[in-house]
């Protein structure tokens, strides 16, 4: 298939790697951007990939506790001038605590819960009429805890990133500061047992590869992919993370430090996962230099 300029530059960005090497990857792969990643990993050439969909869309995502129910809410706007208006935040507190104080099952339930006399989307529609830009509530978790628990909340940058931590045991003071590393190491999961299985396949899969392409003695091959794949999934794991406060303890140390376990964590980042358009311009120098 054909290879487009802004399917070569993703890669790039992506994955650090030189342009002629993105290219034959995504060829290799016919155009998979995640399969092209893996043909460079298992050459060697790129040890890490950032996450697709880089950070598009504005907006807010705002945490509202109430009791022992939590609700973390992104509501996107065009434009991040707008994130700044005292309707547009006006109007993502209360959608946070209206979610936090009615738990809807979905989405449609969430939007047609009462706003100030009117239903949410019909809020939303009417703040779009109001500032001039589209204004959307995108989606919200509700998170229950027990009386012995306890919530941390953390908004990084007024909200661009919202964090939510639930302890059992420990205090506030604790769950804030887990959910102040939350956001900003963003863990893919709580802990190893929450990997699917075959996500560790692929990835052992991927690390065999690329300990092969390195010229090791293949009898000591299972055992460097071993501690390779330990290594990984210590990164991924919130609970054996490093903590961001005190790097000789891993989260799950520190949280025990402080009579604690972590039960659960949500992390919202503003428009995580909306794909950017990309400017004509890219394209077209992009495609002067294939």
């Amino acid at each position: 298939m054909a290879i487009t300029a802004a399917q070569v530059k993703e890669l790039r960005d992506r994955t650090q790697v030189g342009m002629m090497d993105a290219k034959k990857a995504l060829v290799a792969a016919d155009g998979d951007m995640d399969k092209a990643i893996d043909v460079l990993r298992e050459k060697g050439l790129a040890k890490a990939a950032k996450k697709a969909g880089n950070i598009a869309a504005e907006g807010l995502a705002e945490i509202a506790i109430n009791g022992n129910v939590a609700a973390v809410v992104e509501v996107n706007s065009e434009t991040d001038f707008v994130a700044s208006n005292d309707k547009f935040k006006h109007f993502v507190t209360g959608v946070a605590e209206t979610v936090a104080a009615n738990q809807p099952a979905d989405q449609d339930a969430a939007l047609a819960l009462d706003f100030e006399g009117q239903s949410i989307d019909e809020a939303a529609k009417a703040l779009t009429a109001v500032i001039g830009e589209k204004i959307s509530f995108r989606r919200f978790q509700v998170v229950q805890k027990a009386d012995g628990d306890n919530f941390g909340a953390y908004l990084h940058n007024g909200g661009q990133i919202a964090a939510l931590v639930t302890l059992e045991g420990g205090n506030e003071d604790a769950a804030r500061d887990i959910a102040m590393h939350v956001a900003a190491i963003n863990p893919k999961y709580l802990d190893r047992s929450q990997v699917p299985a075959d996500e560790l396949a692929h990835e052992t899969a991927v690390f065999t590869e690329e300990t092969k392409a390195e010229g090791k003695p293949e009898k000591i091959v299972p055992r460097i992919v071993e501690g390779r794949v330990n290594k990984w999934l210590s990164e991924i794991s919130l609970v054996d993370q490093e903590f961001v406060k005190d790097s000789d303890k891993t989260v799950s140390e520190f949280a025990k430090s402080q009579g604690a376990t972590v039960k659960s964590f949500v992390r919202f980042e503003v428009g995580e996962g909306i794909e950017k358009k990309s400017n004509d311009f890219v394209d077209e120098v992009m495609g002067q230099i294939k």
